[in-house]
């Protein structure tokens, strides 16, 4: 089924909305918390997923509590821009484990990478292995995060259509 072709009403975007908050609740609860009965939840549920409206659903962890307490957002420009080049280099970063996020931005700089470390050390070895050693890559600009102000995966929902 094509997201495309699924009309979303007020019970799909309430499931959608209880699902970005929490999504370890239980069909029952999520059934409870939209005012649906659990059979017609988890049948929502599974067709918004076969849509592709819920890409998968995950546990958000703590960073700092594992030993991942350096964030970087890179900028990395690239020598040669040709569409071999950048599907190159972007499959190597995403095959990254500390690279959370790859972005091809444009304009400015080709990617726009998110990675999460253990520390500068772990930088170091990171940088050696995907950006110093590729000859393609002529520019990185780094920015350390010092603080998170918001963090957030909420994506904004329209408004259910009459």
């Amino acid at each position: 089924m094509n997201g495309l072709n699924l009309e979303l009403d007020a019970i799909d975007l309430r499931l959608l909305d209880a699902l970005q908050a929490d999504c370890s609740l239980s069909n029952q609860d999520l059934a409870a918390r939209c005012a649906v009965s659990p059979a017609t939840c988890l049948r929502r549920v599974k067709r918004l997923v076969d849509a592709g409206f819920i890409e998968r659903r995950v546990a958000l962890l703590a960073p700092d509590k594992l030993g991942a307490g350096l964030q970087a957002l890179l900028e990395i420009t690239l020598d040669r821009q040709g569409a071999e080049h950048l599907d190159a280099f972007e499959a190597r970063a995403v095959q990254e484990a500390a690279v959370q996020q790859c972005w091809r931005v444009s304009p400015g700089p080709d990617f726009v990478l998110v990675v999460q470390l253990a520390d500068m050390p772990a930088y170091q070895a990171f940088t050696q292995r995907l950006l110093t050693q590729d000859a393609n890559v002529r520019n990185i600009k780094a920015f350390f995060s010092v603080k998170r102000a918001k963090f957030d995966t909420r994506v904004g929902l329209p408004a259910a259509r009459r």
